[in-house]
């Protein structure tokens, strides 16, 4: 005997977006089921109202939770479009993107050290292009209270390195990851990738220096690789600053930074579009 509609929807609800999305192939009625509002609203954030209230495209009419979620998962641009919210399809769990707007870039009100402008594959209304200094310093802060609980995060500086770039591949930027409950980690990280001969050059003019500054020149990770920015996807490039756990019920403050200070040689051509905050199980 076929189990009613509402049974089935209330057994689904236990389960996960993917298995939901799966059991509609099994009949109709795990299809009619599966297609609830019931259903979805279980899978759905809890503040996905807010969430819709405070995007660029606020007035949009969904006919039902399913086509919500649906909407979330494609991304969502919040605040002004200062913020990019997503939930994987799949798991259910919460991503951001802070734009370059929404974190703190020293002297990014300057322009002969900061140039902002639209990039045509950018997520964002402006991304920032480093047009000359010798220090680069960028901060992001987020509550985990908006993030899905009981989860393993990566924080991720998403940037693009242009043609005429310089001075970004000798010394490596230090990386942290913060918070206010006392999780700190600290890493580096190079700003680009290795371009051997450009590298032994810049070793000559600058290495005698760096070595009398007690300065590191490596920045590897656990496997002996060069830690550098790796390609995505979406055509840019990133940096890992760290990773930290959300916890149920907790709102903890973690504060995510790169910066490169030490060298005190100028540098240039590194475009910021901001900072990513995903599951690292989703990588």
């Amino acid at each position: 005997m076929m189990l009613p509609e509402a049974c089935v929807a209330n057994i689904i609800s236990f389960t996960s977006p993917a298995d939901t999305f799966s059991s509609s192939a099994v009949s109709s009625v795990f299809r009619l089921a599966g297609d609830s509002d019931f259903v979805w609203g279980k899978f759905l954030p809890s503040d996905y109202k807010s969430l819709i209230s405070r995007s660029t495209d606020h007035h949009q009419i969904f006919p039902s939770k399913k086509e919500i979620y649906i909407c979330l998962c494609e991304s969502l641009l919040i605040d002004n479009a200062r913020k990019l919210f997503k939930i994987n399809k799949f798991s259910g769990k919460i991503s951001y993107i802070l734009s370059a707007r929404d974190i703190s870039i020293t002297s990014n009100d300057q322009a002969s050290y900061w140039s902002w402008s639209k990039v045509s594959d950018s997520r964002f209304p402006e991304s920032a292009e480093l047009v000359t200094t010798d220090r680069l310093e960028i901060n992001g802060k987020i509550q985990t209270g908006v993030l899905s609980p009981n989860t393993r995060y990566g924080a991720y500086l998403i940037v693009k390195i242009t043609k005429h770039a310089y001075g970004l591949d000798l010394v490596p930027a230090e990386t942290w990851i913060k918070s206010r409950n006392g999780h700190s980690v600290k890493n580096t990280a190079y700003l680009c990738c290795l371009d051997e001969k450009k590298q032994q050059m810049k070793r000559l003019f600058y290495g005698n220096r760096e070595e009398r500054m007690g300065m590191t020149m490596d920045a590897v990770s656990g496997d002996g690789k060069r830690r550098e920015p790796k390609s995505r996807d979406d055509g840019w490039m990133e940096i890992e600053l760290g990773e930290f756990e959300t916890r149920e019920g907790e709102d903890d403050e973690v504060n995510m930074s790169l910066t490169e200070v030490k060298g005190y040689q100028l540098k240039g051509g590194i475009v910021i579009d901001g900072i990513e905050v995903r599951p690292k199980s989703l990588n």
